[in-house]
C-alpha cells in the first residue's frame, strides 16, 4: 500500500478541516511549527504563510486556482517553505498577521498571504491573488517569482522595506497594456461627461429628442454609490420624476413610450416598446433601492402593470412593442380633449382632471387635442385650493379608470406580437429583480413563465439560441445579445427563487456563447457568431445606445457567474473583454455606460452573499430581505439549502460546499473584496454589518 505521505503533503495528519482540504495539494504545506521554520533556516528560504478557513470562498478560489496548480506549486517547492494555517485553530497567529496586512495595504481579511522572513519576520503581505495579474492585480505567479530573486539577490530590500517592495511587484504599466487603461478614472470622465449634458431643468442628457436611456441613469446611481456626490443622484431623481410627469409616460395606460421629440418629456413618439419598460422598470427600482423614496416604487409597478397585462402572451412570452399609430394618424389612441373628458368624467371632476394633467382648449398637438402629462405647477395649484389629498387622489384614480374603459373601445395601434429573445431575456430579469424587491409573486412567475418559453421555443436541440418566434414559428440563429441578455435575465431569476436549475442555463448559455462568438484574437465578442449568415465583415459592438450593447452586459454576466461559480476563467474574460475595447471607452466613456457599470463591478467593492440552510424559515428570508431591499448593486447572491438541491449546487459551484448553516440556524457567510467573514446566523447582526 502507498504511504499516505507520499500521496499527500504533512496536513494529511492534521484535524482541521481546512487543513485537510490542502492535504492533496501539490504544494509540499507545513502546518504552523518549528518543523517549517527550521527547514526554512537550514535551507535558507523565505516562508510563505497562507491563513484561511474551511468556508472562504475566496480562499477555495485561491487555492483552485493556484495550490492546486502544479506550475505554482513547483515555484513555492522549490523557493519556499509553505505553511498553511487555519485562523479559526490558530486565531492568534491570524491576528499578529492580520495586523501586518492592514498596517502595509490598508485592509485585511481571507485568505490572508504573508512572505517572511525563517525568523517569522514579514515583508510583504496580501489576501487574494489570483494566478496571473488581473484587473490591476498583480498575479500570485510573479509575485512569488520576483520574490524569490529578490532573496537571492537582493535580500537587505526585502527586510528593510516592504513598501518598496509592494511597489515593485505591482504590474508595470508598459506589460500591462491596456488593463489599467479603465479604471476609476475612466469612471469619473464618464459623470464628468454626463453631467455636462445634463438637462437641469427638465432632466435627461443633450437636447431634442431626448432618449429615455436608463443605463445612463444606473451608472449615476453607482458613482453616487462610489463617490457619494450628490449630484449624480439628483440627476436621476430630476429624470425619473420628469419622465413620470411628461406625456413620454402614458398616463392613463401605464409604460413609457420610446422617446421624447422634446426637451420637456411632453410629447413621444407613441411607439411602446418591450426593452424601454424593463430597463426602465430596474431603473426606478434601483432609485428605490437608493434613496427609499415610494414614488420610483410606485412607477416600477405601474410599468409591470402595464406589461403583465398588454404585453405578456397566454404563452408565456412577451411581445416586442406597440405601434405609435391608430387610424392612420400617430398618437391618436392617447390624445383627449377637455370636452371628452367631461363627458365622461362629469363637469366638476373632469375640469380637476383635465387641469391636472395639462388638457386644454387649444391643447398641446395636433387638433387641438392634448397629451396627458402632469405639469408641477398645476399640482401645486390644485393642492394649495385645499383639496384633501386622499379625496383628490381617489377622484384622478376612478378618473383614469373611467378613461382607461373608454379608451380600449378606441381602435387600438398595432401589437407587434413576435417574441424576441434578447428583449425577453431584459424583461425576464426586470420581473425577477422587481419580485426581489416587492416581493409581489405575479412578477416572478411572469419571468419564469417567460423564461420556460424561451428555453422551449427559441433553443434548438443543440442549445443554440434563436432570434424570433411568431405564430409557433421559431427562426434565426441568435445574435450575442440573445445569449448576453437572455443570461442576464436567469441570473436574476436564480437569485429571486434560487433555483438552481436556472444558475445551470445561465452557466450553459454564458459558455455556449462564448464558444460561438468570443474572437479569439482580439478579444471581445462579435454581434455575430458561428451559424450566422456570413456578411462582407463580423462587427463588435460595444457602444451603449437605446440598449446597452451586447458586450457590456456580458462582461457583467462574465463577472457574475465567476462569483457565483467561483470560476476565475470568466473574471479573466471580463477584463480580456474591457481591454478589448479600452482605447475606444476612454474616447468618451459616457457613451459606454452599461460597461461602466460592470467596470464599477469589477473594481468594486463587490460582496459574495452565500445563505445556508431551510429556505422556507422565516429568519432566512428576513436575512434575504436585508439585502435584495437594500442598494448593493455589485453582490452576488446564493442559497445553499439541504438536500439534494444543495448537491445540485455545490456541483456547480463547488466553493459552498462547505458552507453549512451553524447550529441549524440560517446562516449567512458574506465575502467582499476577496475576503470573507465569520459565518452570521441573526439578522441583527447582518443589519449592524451592513449599516
Amino acid at each position: 500500500m502507498q504511504d499516505k505521505k507520499t500521496a499527500s503533503n504533512r496536513l494529511i495528519d492534521e484535524k482541521s478541516p481546512y487543513l485537510i482540504q490542502h492535504a492533496g495539494n501539490p504544494v509540499d504545506w507545513y502546518p504552523w511549527g518549528e518543523e517549517a521554520f527550521d527547514k526554512a533556516r537550514q535551507e535558507d528560504r523565505p516562508v510563505f504563510l497562507s491563513i484561511g478557513y474551511s468556508t472562504c470562498h475566496w480562499c477555495h478560489v485561491m487555492a483552485h486556482e493556484s495550490f492546486e496548480d502544479e506550475e505554482v506549486a513547483q515555484i513555492l517547492n522549490e523557493s519556499y517553505v509553505a505553511v498553511k494555517v487555519d485562523r479559526e485553530e490558530r486565531e492568534d497567529v491570524d491576528k499578529i498577521y492580520m495586523s501586518v496586512c492592514q498596517s502595509i495595504t490598508g485592509r485585511g481579511g481571507w485568505p490572508l498571504s504573508i512572505f517572511m522572513t525563517p525568523e517569522g519576520k514579514p515583508f510583504f503581505a496580501g489576501t487574494y491573488f489570483p494566478k496571473y495579474s488581473r484587473m490591476g492585480m498583480p498575479g500570485f505567479v510573479d509575485i512569488i517569482k520576483q520574490i524569490a530573486a529578490m532573496w537571492q539577490n537582493d535580500r537587505a530590500r526585502l527586510v528593510e522595506s516592504s513598501e518598496a517592495i509592494t511597489n515593485g511587484i505591482k504590474p508595470r504599466s508598459d506589460s500591462a497594456g491596456s488593463v489599467n487603461a479603465l479604471n476609476v478614472e475612466t469612471m469619473k470622465k464618464g459623470y464628468a461627461q454626463l453631467a455636462g449634458t445634463f438637462d437641469p431643468v427638465w432632466g435627461g442628457f443633450g437636447v431634442a429628442p431626448k432618449f429615455p436611456t436608463p443605463h445612463h441613469l444606473m451608472f449615476l446611481l453607482r458613482w453616487y454609490k462610489r463617490s457619494g456626490d450628490s449630484r449624480a443622484v439628483e440627476m436621476v431623481e430630476k429624470t425619473l420624476n420628469s419622465m413620470r410627469s411628461g406625456g413620454i409616460f402614458d398616463q392613463i395606460g401605464l409604460g413609457f413610450h420610446r422617446y421624447s421629440v422634446d426637451e420637456k418629456w411632453l410629447v413621444p413618439h407613441f411607439e411602446k416598446m418591450l426593452y424601454d419598460q424593463a430597463l426602465l422598470a430596474m431603473a426606478y427600482i434601483e432609485a428605490y433601492q437608493a434613496t427609499g423614496k415610494s414614488r420610483f416604487a410606485r412607477v416600477a409597478r405601474e410599468i409591470f402593470t402595464y406589461v403583465l397585462r398588454d404585453m405578456n402572451s397566454s404563452e408565456g412570452g412577451f411581445y416586442s412593442a406597440e405601434d405609435a399609430d391608430s387610424e392612420g394618424r400617430e398618437g391618436l389612441f392617447y390624445l383627449w380633449t377637455p370636452q371628452e373628458v367631461k363627458k365622461y368624467l362629469g363637469k366638476e371632476t373632469g375640469d380637476l382632471f383635465c387641469r391636472f394633467y395639462g388638457i386644454t382648449e387649444e391643447g398641446n398637438f395636433e387638433e387641438g387635442k392634448s397629451i396627458l402629462h402632469v405639469p408641477s405647477s398645476t399640482e401645486s395649484l390644485v393642492i394649495k385650493e385645499g383639496m384633501d389629498s386622499t379625496a383628490l387622489e381617489k377622484a384622478l384614480k376612478d378618473g383614469r379608470n373611467r378613461l382607461f374603459d373608454i379608451r380600449r373601445k378606441r381602435v387600438s395601434p398595432l401589437k407587434d406580437d413576435k417574441i424576441l429573445t434578447s428583449w425577453n431575456g431584459l424583461m425576464i430579469a426586470a420581473l425577477a429583480r422587481g419580485y426581489q424587491v416587492f416581493g409581489d409573486q405575479s412578477y416572478v412567475n411572469a419571468a419564469s413563465n417567460a423564461a420556460k418559453f424561451i428555453l422551449r421555443n427559441l433553443r434548438t436541440s443543440g442549445g443554440r439560441l434563436l432570434r424570433r418566434y411568431r405564430q409557433g414559428d421559431s427562426a434565426y440563429p441568435g445574435y450575442v445579445d440573445d445569449y448576453a441578455f437572455l443570461t442576464w435575465g436567469l441570473i436574476e431569476l436564480y437569485e429571486a427563487t434560487f433555483k438552481v436549475s436556472y444558475l445551470g442555463e445561465a452557466i450553459a448559455l454564458n459558455q455556449a456563447m462564448i464558444d460561438i462568438f468570443w474572437d479569439e484574437e482580439g478579444g471581445g465578442l462579435y454581434f455575430t457568431g458561428k451559424g450566422n449568415e456570413p456578411l462582407i465583415m463580423k462587427s463588435k459592438e460595444i457602444y451603449d445606445g437605446a440598449l446597452p450593447s451586447g458586450n457590456s452586459v456580458a462582461a457583467l454576466n462574465f463577472l457574475r457567474l465567476g462569483r457565483l461559480t467561483g470560476s476565475t476563467d470568466l473574471e479573466k474574460k471580463a477584463d480580456q473583454l474591457t481591454r478589448a475595447f479600452a482605447s475606444e471607452v476612454m474616447e468618451h466613456p459616457a457613451a459606454f455606460t452599461q460597461l461602466l457599470i460592470s467596470l464599477d463591478f469589477m473594481i468594486g467593492p463587490s460582496q459574495e452573499i452565500v445563505f445556508a440552510g431551510d429556505p422556507a424559515a422565516e429568519t432566512m428570508q428576513e436575512m434575504l430581505n436585508v439585502f435584495q431591499k437594500k442598494f448593493l448593486p455589485n453582490k452576488v447572491m446564493l442559497l445553499h439549502p439541504y438536500g439534494e438541491e444543495g448537491k445540485r449546487l455545490a456541483a456547480l459551484s463547488p466553493f459552498v460546499e462547505p458552507m453549512h448553516s451553524v447550529d441549524h440556524q440560517p446562516t449567512v457567510y458574506l465575502c467582499e473584496q476577496y475576503s470573507c467573514r465569520r459565518p452570521i446566523t441573526t439578522v441583527s447582526e447582518l443589519k449592524t454589518l451592513l449599516h
